[in-house]
């Protein structure tokens, strides 16, 4: 957006603002956002002198959705109210589950313990000391089917984050739908189902990026097939910028993987406009409020023109970003925990702002521990007085025509923009994690703010300013040591118990698939019927691929 000169600012500055500055300094010689864009003194109507409202903005419900993805977006529907749970074992989580349903969430996310995002069982030498330590554990379609106990999956949606192990846990849900006779075309939720984002700034992948990308896609082509309202993908900027990306970085490579994966979708032979009205993101949301309402809105803008440009999607549902906010983990402190709270509510109001589909809201004690059952409803509530109380959700886009807000947007676009053209020129994507690019640029990206926090540039309030005399640790959430041998326990007794024929029937089906080039999906399925425990197939795939090994260079 091209911006005119504005003689009513320029005279501005060269008295009033010049006279205040003769008496005293700004505080800072520049103001940036956490992408470096520089927050001019001013901002008029000049700012936006290049603005074509029909190109640029639209209207709330259509091309390129700047202005939000429904036309009437919270007037008719609030977001969906999922807070992230996952513990200690599948019953204890069943109960935080229902508790939170209680309260007024309106939709499940689960949070697996990492043995099983890395695809072992809990009674594995790997998995010592980990089971239910940060999720819940799910070995098998039983403790999927305890997960879940008391609650219809055809009347919930259920998001897991879940990544390597992807395929088995849908598998392992399909399971349990299929036994309480829901129908598979009423299913609805999403399954996080992203492995880039693995490579480059988490770290819980399995197999090689080939072999990964075939089970994202065999996902895809499944979903198209046999659950048409279940999100297939939610392509993660959050843990990149966990991991220190800025706004514009997690902008810029959560889209760049995208494309990897539309691209991916279409070798496969699937048409843009059958899938992917079915993807999804998910993003962090930090406290700077603007910068991030101005994400928002760019990503959505800059979605509709990838798809329909770049890939001729022609179904408007195929440009829409539809996607879930979590509020910033990595800003949460441990030292005045009650802090967070306003962390949180901030963060939570810049997605209500954005136009987010989807929220949760971390509690004020995860930068210690598992939140409690307390924590966890608080955080709830921070939610629903938003939603109810704060007026914010009466129309749709609120900011918009911000003179701040737009020129943000348009200059978060072009940043983001210039890292897309930096990725492409290398080849895209996957060529760019190979190389490294990523997370270069995000570890200098944390590398730069650290040194801002222990200079005092960069102020967290209770830990470099303003700390508070006595720090109180309130109650934790404690995992009882003896969950994992009970899960241990209860895994090996399946095995024992099972029948051992089906089992090898269906393990040597989904080898063969392995192998060959089928879907992977439908024989998972019979697989966890015949009672295949998530390690087992995870190494039988294993033994088909092999394992990734990151490239350490000195």
């Amino acid at each position: 957006m091209t911006r005119s000169t504005d003689p009513g600012r320029d005279r501005w500055r060269a008295t009033t603002r010049a006279e205040a500055l003769a008496e005293g300094a700004e505080r800072r010689e520049r103001f940036v956002t956490t992408s470096g864009i520089e927050v001019a003194d001013l901002y008029t109507p000049a700012d936006l002198a290049g603005l074509d409202e029909e190109r640029d903005l639209g209207r709330p419900g259509e091309a390129p959705f700047t202005r939000g993805v429904h036309p009437a977006m919270y007037r008719s529907r609030l977001w969906t109210m999922r807070q992230y749970a996952g513990f200690s074992s599948a019953a204890e989580t069943n109960e935080r589950f229902r508790y939170l349903l209680t309260q007024g969430q309106t939709g499940l996310s689960v949070a697996f313990d990492l043995p099983t995002q890395m695809g072992y069982d809990p009674d594995a030498p790997f998995a010592a000391g980990e089971v239910g330590r940060v999720g819940v554990p799910i070995p098998s379609v039983e403790e999927m089917e305890r997960l879940f106990a008391g609650i219809p999956l055809g009347e919930v949606s259920t998001s897991m984050t879940i990544n390597a192990t992807a395929a088995i846990l849908l598998a392992f849900y399909v399971a349990v739908a299929d036994r309480q006779g829901v129908p598979r075309d009423r299913l609805s939720g999403t399954v996080q189902n992203d492995i880039l984002k693995e490579y480059i700034a988490r770290g819980t992948w399995i197999y090689p990026a080939g072999p990964s990308m075939r089970l994202v896609t065999d996902i895809f082509e499944f979903c198209a097939r046999e659950l048409p309202r279940w999100n297939t993908i939610s392509i993660s900027g959050y843990h990149m910028r966990e991991a220190g990306a800025t706004a514009a970085q997690e902008l810029a490579f959560t889209l760049a993987d995208a494309i990897a994966y539309v691209e991916a979708a279409r070798a496969r032979g699937l048409d843009v406009d059958r899938f992917a009205g079915r993807l999804s993101f998910f993003f962090a949301s930090w406290s700077e409020l603007f910068e991030e309402v101005a994400k928002f809105r760019a990503a959505r803008r800059m979605w509709a023109r990838i798809m329909r440009d770049r890939f001729g999607a022609t179904n408007p549902r195929s440009m829409m970003c539809r996607f879930h906010v979590q509020t910033a983990g990595s800003s949460l402190t441990a030292q005045s925990v009650d802090n967070n709270v306003v962390r949180t509510t901030l963060q939570a109001l810049a997605a209500v702002l954005g136009g987010t589909q989807s929220l949760h809201t971390n509690a004020r004690d995860e930068a210690l521990a598992l939140p409690t059952a307390e924590s966890a409803r608080l955080a709830l509530r921070t939610q629903q007085i938003i939603a109810f109380e704060a007026g914010v959700t009466e129309t749709p886009d609120p900011l918009a025509g911000s003179y701040l807000v737009e020129s943000l947007t348009d200059e978060l676009e072009a940043a983001a923009g210039a890292y897309l053209e930096r990725i492409d020129a290398m080849g895209g994507a996957i060529a760019a994690i190979e190389a490294g690019y990523q997370a270069r640029e995000i570890q200098e990206s944390a590398w730069r703010v650290q040194q801002a926090i222990e200079s005092g540039e960069q102020v967290v309030v209770g830990v470099n300013r303003f700390q508070d005399g006595e720090s109180v640790t309130p109650p934790l959430q404690r995992i009882d040591p003896a969950a994992e041998r009970e899960q241990a326990a209860r895994v090996a007794r399946l095995r024992a118990e099972r029948d051992p024929e089906a089992w090898a029937t269906a393990m040597a089906r989904l080898d063969a698939a392995a192998r060959g080039s089928d879907n992977l999906v439908p024989p998972m399925i019979e697989a966890a019927k015949a009672h295949a425990t998530l390690g087992e197939i995870s190494d039988l795939l294993r033994a088909a691929w092999g394992e990734h090994h990151e490239l350490v260079t000195i």
